[in-house]
């Protein structure tokens, strides 16, 4: 957690989704900071399409159909069906329920990052635009709970839960990175689009991602599949492919979300 300016996970390309003031934890500088403990998914409202890592896609698909964006095929659950709405945060930032909450969502404010002092090596930092992050000093009188970051100079057990929680996510991430580029090998990504359609009518077009041609999949050869099959890919290829039965409770949230519109209007 060195004190120093850092490289996001994308780094050469715009800030990762939610972040805008990555900073590297250090108990000089922010040794008075905490984190709200209170859960608030406000952050997320008005993201449609959210990463996720092959280890939660058997969890993700129960709920949101999964497809892949951009050159890196990247896979996303898609949280709504327009840009810049998420139908599964409410007004008070609360995630509906029962719905599964991705891990991406559930790591903010922190990351892991490259320090660009040792080139290779992975620090903490946490998003200083959040508002859970907290300056314990400004702001003595909150009445909800603040976790501290540091106890003097070492972190406290809810800064080490943090990394431990973004370690796994970075290793999830990196197999899952690993798994796609597998699959891409064997050319089974295509592009698609797709059509939805409200209750009361209203037709909405989505466009620019990627899904997995099931055609082609099964068409596969034997060493073709066995390749996969070592490389651990065929789980995140069927959760896939399972996960467009969710697309009616994507348009389902969708309807629930203009009926509360029409009620408050």
């Amino acid at each position: 957690m060195a004190d120093s300016d850092v490289k996001t996970e994308t780094a050469g390309e715009a800030m990762p989704l939610f972040y805008s003031r990555p900073e590297a934890l250090n108990p000089v500088r922010h040794g008075s900071l905490g984190l709200t403990a209170r859960s608030d998914f406000s952050f997320a409202r008005a993201a449609h399409a959210i990463p996720v890592v092959a280890s939660e896609m058997p969890a993700a698909m129960r709920s949101y159909p999964i497809v892949f964006i951009g050159a890196a095929k990247a896979p996303v659950i898609i949280t709504g069906v327009r840009k810049n709405e998420n139908l599964f945060v409410d007004a008070d930032g609360k995630w509906t329920g029962p719905h599964y909450v991705p891990a991406y969502v559930r790591r903010y404010p922190f990351i892991l990052a490259e320090d660009p002092k040792q080139p290779g090596r992975l620090t903490l930092c946490v998003d200083r635009a959040s508002e859970r992050v907290i300056d314990q000093l400004l702001a003595p009188f909150r009445d909800d709970k603040v976790l501290p970051f540091f106890s003097g100079n070492e972190p406290t057990e809810a800064t080490k839960q943090a990394l431990a929680f973004c370690n796994q996510f970075q290793i999830d991430f990196n197999a899952t990175r690993a798994m796609i580029e597998k699959i891409d090998k064997h050319d089974l990504f295509a592009p698609r689009q797709s059509k939805v359609t409200l209750e009361g009518g209203e037709v909405l077009n989505l466009t620019d991602f990627q899904v997995i041609d099931e055609p082609a999949f099964n068409k596969l050869s034997d060493e073709a599949f066995l390749d996969l099959r070592k490389s651990g890919a065929l789980g995140l290829i069927y959760c896939h492919l399972a996960s467009t039965n969710s697309w009616t409770s994507l348009v389902h949230q969708a309807s629930l979300r203009k009926a509360d519109g029409a009620k408050k209007a």
